[in-house]
């Protein structure tokens, strides 16, 4: 490609796509070209931040655009693979589709098919890989533990946030909170252990957030809380604690690997604009290295360039997904999250969801 600057169509422009928006935008060498987003006052919002961007009517508009170079879908989670279909059999290109790839698992055959011949890269937003005390922490696992044994993840955090029409707030449009927000979680389970799962146990549900909202006579089923176990066909196991009652926390993420000859930490906290001003500056990222012998945690901070942290909620990862996204679409780079991840996370919130449910493990 010898493009001097790469073209962005993206699809759908929420609070995601338009955290993506501001990321694209101070990437040197990119830029957004076209939007698709059916709600208006979210189209407004996102012609604000990427004024240049031509507003069209449809994802068959969009992709009919004279000059494209890749594309973003950052639409709600069960419009995805629709459009990821549609994209596919108009004009496939290089693709950054976000998490989760999909919600129900009748849609992997499909999904399984576009993989085989699919003739452009697709790479799976999955953002918590790319945090800097995240990335800092999944370097030096192994070296600080002697071999993962043990993996904790924990997040303490806000409720779901209000989207359009309230979508987030039906497992029949997320996946469910297991598929929907914890599909993350997963995946780094899956990258840090170097390993696939083989059961999964889980304890989960709604018991404080929601219970009273009424979105066209209809009461929010999402779930609030969970506790999950996974095995893995490496011996390891790995557990989830989620809590979306918690935002008074310090810490949103807290990961913690265990081996033997020591434990890793990574303290990551949630978006600076929910820290109380009179608390004074919000925290700074820690890695928490403390070997057995000798015994004495080090601590180091992992500072994130203010101006990442003002373009979104996520520690400044959406800026450097895109920039590996983008040596990707020049030809320099495969995806680093690929549909075999994506599908894979999916997989195992599904797993979650079931044995939740019913209360029996699931295999693979």
């Amino acid at each position: 490609m010898t493009q001097d600057t790469i073209r962005y169509g993206v699809i759908g422009c929420g609070m995601m796509g338009q955290e993506h928006l501001r990321n694209i935008a101070l990437l040197p060498g990119a830029e957004v070209a076209a939007i698709f987003e059916p709600n208006a006052a979210m189209a407004q919002a996102a012609r604000a931040i990427a004024p240049g961007a031509a507003l069209v009517g449809s994802v068959a508009e969009l992709l009919a655009a004279e000059r494209l170079d890749c594309l973003l879908i950052a639409s709600p989670n069960h419009v995805h693979v629709a459009q990821l279909l549609e994209v596919a059999r108009i004009r496939p290109l290089p693709l950054l589709i976000e998490k989760p790839l999909y919600t129900d698992a009748a849609d992997e055959a499909a999904l399984r098919r576009l993989q085989a011949g699919y003739p452009a890269p697709i790479w799976v937003a999955m953002e918590y890989r790319y945090m800097p005390p995240v990335v800092a922490f999944l370097e030096q696992c192994e070296a600080a533990t002697g071999g993962l044994k043990m993996l904790s993840i924990r997040e303490h955090r806000f409720p779901f946030l209000n989207k359009v029409g309230g979508w987030n707030r039906f497992n029949r449009n997320t996946g469910g909170t297991l598929v929907e927000k914890c599909c993350h979680f997963f995946d780094l389970m899956r990258l840090a252990l170097k390993s696939d799962p083989v059961r999964v146990t889980a304890s989960a549900g709604q018991e404080v957030n929601h219970r009273d909202e009424r979105l066209d006579g209809e009461t929010p089923d999402i779930w609030d809380s969970a506790y999950v176990i996974v095995d893995f066909a490496s011996g390891a196991r790995a557990m989830l604690e989620l809590c979306m009652f918690a935002e008074g926390a310090r810490w949103q993420e807290e990961l913690s690997a265990t081996g033997p000859t020591g434990k890793i930490e990574a303290l990551v906290p949630g978006p600076g604009r929910f820290w109380p001003a009179r608390l004074g500056p919000p925290p700074v990222p820690q890695v928490i290295v403390s070997p057995r012998d000798p015994k004495g945690p080090r601590v180091v901070e992992i500072p994130v360039d203010p101006a990442l942290l003002e373009a979104g909620d996520h520690n400044g990862s959406t800026f450097y997904q895109h920039r590996r996204f983008l040596d990707a679409v020049r030809g320099q780079a495969r995806p680093e999250v690929t549909l075999e991840d994506g599908m894979w996370a999916v997989r195992m919130g599904l797993a979650a969801q079931q044995a939740a449910l019913t209360g029996e493990s699931v295999r693979f």
